[in-house]
């Protein structure tokens, strides 16, 4: 869904500062085209819970010369833009998250720009291009490893021959099927 200005300004409750918050995010959705605008509901540390606008899909990220999206979610309270968005990396169940100088266990994003958040100088636009940047040589996600394969049980290592008879197959170490010569009769 295509959102304009004036959607994503309806969107917001009276308590946000509705046009300046609407046109930071119509901004950063030109730029930024997975991103999509969502009111939902955000649970704070202590177990609270309230209703926040927010920014959520994926940014590009350059990480060893191939483009990666990054799935993140960006929460507005409404004294936004007088304290800075609550920003995370939201892991799809593909990926883990990697837990470093900007990232914590719980995929929240702590860098500089959120620290030294001022009122005019800082926006959204320029925040999701600082948090493509910083991502890209300090990738905050990775993909999760593929577990062990499960052993084939019994019942599916057996199978039947076109004679009715019915034979065992047992996989080579190496993973490569045997020689004809060296496979057995059941």
């Amino acid at each position: 869904m295509l959102f304009n200005e004036e959607m994503i300004r309806k969107m917001l409750p009276r308590a946000y500062l509705r046009k300046h918050v609407a046109h930071q995010i119509y901004v950063s959705m030109s730029y930024f085209k997975n991103l999509m605008p969502v009111m939902d509901e955000y649970v704070y540390k202590d177990g609270t819970t309230k209703s926040l606008m927010s920014l959520t899909g994926t940014i590009p990220v350059v990480i060893s010369g191939k483009t990666y999206n990054i799935p993140i979610c960006v929460w507005f309270e409404p004294n936004y833009p007088n304290s800075p968005p609550m920003c995370y990396v939201k892991p799809t169940r593909e990926m883990i998250i990697v837990k470093g100088k900007y990232i914590s266990s719980d995929g929240e994003v702590t860098i500089p720009y959120l620290k030294d958040w001022k009122k005019g100088q800082c926006d959204l636009s320029s925040l999701l291009q600082v948090m493509a940047i910083l991502f890209g040589e300090v990738p905050p996600l990775a993909m999760r490893p593929n577990p062990e394969p499960e052993q084939a049980s019994c019942w599916l290592q057996f199978h039947k021959e076109a004679d009715g008879r019915y034979c065992m197959s047992l996989p080579r170490g190496d993973g490569q099927p045997f020689q004809h010569e060296n496979e057995t009769n059941c």
